[in-house]
């Protein structure tokens, strides 16, 4: 079995990631280049990152014991339905010397994958945005909420950006001073902690930095509630409980009330250890006291599992997730 291969990648907007795994959990290459999500990048230079990564994680593997691979990314649909982004697809993965077929999921899928063996379940992923989805034979189901940062996504971090900016702003509308998250996101916006003698006009500053940026970009003062949050700071824990209850509202619209199968939390905000992981366990564990929790794991290892797991060599798939993905909790 040793001297079968398989490939898997986790795509994202900042990174993409490879794994050349053996079927008996040696990890025989990784690969790393930077952002490969068609949608976001273009299909050209998503497809080269791609192939960046795919060659990385080869330099010592012959590509001909290469048996099948998996490719996870946001907006796998809008790949598969776009002729012209699957041929470039194509022909990065021929150009690393593949000549195996691969599969296209959604980053949710391979998420889960990623934290548990079980065929059903549901994953929760919070990072910049947020999206939960339910699993069934290992694929996706129905899905909540993954809306954007425009219409949907609570929760998630650019969610609690947003909120932090709105407290802010509501303090200086009402003349109050700010607490110590209003002050940190004040410095970050601004460059300095400090309210103008007219709180006013510390609110016009803070509206122009933020409306000078990408909306999205608001998701990069989450870290500043989750700091504030582990120093107790009273909005700050504020906005990790709502956030928490959003997220586990976003759940119950897929996941039936009594239902046993795992939850796979993912995204940054969930796998790292942060007091909105701690809520949303809370909150889940209230309203679904017989469901694993478990904690996603290294993506592109998830993904190459979900190529191997169809082999006819294979006839033990939750075994084999055992050997591939050890650190799955």
């Amino acid at each position: 079995m040793s001297d079968t291969v398989v490939v898997g990648l986790d795509i994202g907007g900042t990174s993409t990631r490879a794994a050349a795994l053996s079927l008996d959990g040696v990890r025989l290459g990784t690969g790393r280049a930077g952002g490969g999500n068609p949608t976001s990048h273009g299909v050209e230079p998503a497809a080269a990152e791609l192939l960046t990564a795919l060659r990385a994680a080869l330099v010592d593997v012959d590509p001909t014991r290469v048996r099948a691979g998996v490719i996870g990314l946001a907006g796998a649909g809008r790949l598969l339905a776009d002729p012209h982004g699957r041929a470039a697809f194509d022909r990065a993965w021929a150009d690393a010397g593949l000549r195996c077929p691969y599969a296209v999921h959604g980053d949710a899928l391979v998420a889960y994958a990623s934290g548990t063996a079980a065929p059903n379940g549901t994953v929760l992923i919070a990072g910049t945005g947020a999206i939960a989805a339910q699993v069934h034979d290992l694929r996706l189901d129905r899905t909540a909420d993954g809306h954007g940062w425009l219409l949907g996504d609570a929760g998630s971090g650019f969610w609690l950006g947003r909120e932090a900016v709105r407290r802010l702003l509501s303090d200086l509308d009402r003349a109050d001073p700010p607490g110590e998250l209003g002050r940190r996101v004040l410095a970050e916006l601004t460059g300095s902690p400090e309210v103008a003698a007219r709180p006013r006009a510390t609110a016009a500053l803070v509206v122009q930095a933020v409306t000078r940026r990408a909306p999205v970009e608001l998701a990069r003062l989450a870290p500043l509630v989750v700091a504030a949050a582990r120093a107790a700071e009273p909005i700050a824990l504020a906005l990790i409980r709502e956030a928490a209850t959003l997220l586990a509202e976003s759940v119950t619209r897929i996941r039936p009330a009594g239902t046993a199968g795992p939850v796979v939390l993912g995204g940054g905000l969930l796998t790292a250890d942060t007091p909105l992981a701690d809520a949303v366990r809370a909150e889940l564990a209230r309203r679904w006291p017989d469901a694993p929790l478990r904690t996603a794991g290294d993506g592109a290892a998830g993904a190459a599992w979900l190529a191997a797991r169809d082999l006819p060599e294979v006839i033990d798939p939750a075994a084999l997730h055992a050997l591939l993905l050890p650190a799955a909790t």
